[in-house]
């Protein structure tokens, strides 16, 4: 791919001070999104993505066509659960829920549970790296557990130029770092797994549209997902009637891109 901006936005070391972001990004596509699909995980696996949805009653695990946003198989959850992030290991799905302390095991081509698990605090998001499972639980610090006994093996204390970064929400493994979004907010952190430390921000103010945004109860940015062999990154949010395809761009070129798409 050469020098692009998309390789060199991870090939850069440093550190990035609060709140200034050093990315934005430029829309490729944009795809429909159930607007009721109140979005707490995500991910891309074999050409379909896989979403967990929130709120009791409303709560479940689906899988969906990306190109049309068709539901092909769902599960939903017990009414007194608050469903949160999902992330497949091996032939397994794994989800959290919020303030229950206790996690699903499904068989992810059935969706059939088999296994529950416990955990202290809330759950809010999960991704992987090749050897273990990565958590999120609202705080500044990133949990590292055993994919296989659920157990926690670790921990990261997440900081932005020393400082603690707060409201750590859903998660995706992306060549090396833990993309994290930050709840109630329209940035991106990107992760040092290692050391916990913020390597810069990516900026999506203005990704959905006022359009889209006056046409029902939309809710914050939450949900992204990345396809490694085409290289493809698509972020979402809480019930947002479009999931989109982006490409990061330095922050001082993607102003106008946003802006035209914004508009149109």
């Amino acid at each position: 791919m050469g020098a692009s901006p998309w390789k060199s936005c991870f090939t850069r070391p440093r550190a990035w001070a609060w709140p200034a972001p050093d990315y934005g990004y430029r829309v490729v596509r944009a795809y429909p999104h159930d607007p009721s699909a109140f979005t707490e995980g995500l991910f891309y696996l074999d050409g379909f993505l896989y979403e967990s949805t929130g709120l009791e009653g409303r709560s479940g695990i689906r899988k969906e066509r990306l190109e049309t946003g068709e539901v092909v198989q769902s599960r939903p959850i017990s009414s007194q659960y608050f469903g949160e992030g999902i992330v497949a290991w091996k032939d397994r799905l794994i989800e959290l829920t919020w303030q229950s302390h206790v996690g699903f095991v499904y068989d992810l081509e059935s969706f059939e549970p088999f296994a529950q698990f416990t955990y202290p605090g809330e759950g809010w998001a999960l991704t992987r790296d090749d050897h273990r499972l990565i958590m999120s639980d609202g705080t500044s610090d990133l949990r590292f557990l055993d994919p296989d006994t659920l157990k926690e093996i670790g921990r990261v204390h997440v900081t932005d130029g020393g400082r603690p970064v707060l409201n750590i929400n859903e998660l995706e493994y992306v060549k090396g770092q833990i993309f994290a979004n930050i709840w109630q907010s329209n940035r991106i952190a990107r992760i040092d797994p290692q050391t916990g430390q913020v390597l810069g921000w990516i900026d999506l103010a203005g990704l959905l549209s006022d359009g889209d945004r006056a046409g029902g109860p939309v809710d914050v940015l939450n949900g992204i997902a990345y396809d490694p062999k085409g290289d493809r990154l698509f972020v979402t949010g809480k019930l947002w009637p479009k999931l989109y395809e982006i490409k990061l761009v330095p922050k001082d070129a993607s102003a106008p891109r946003a802006k035209r798409r914004r508009h149109s």
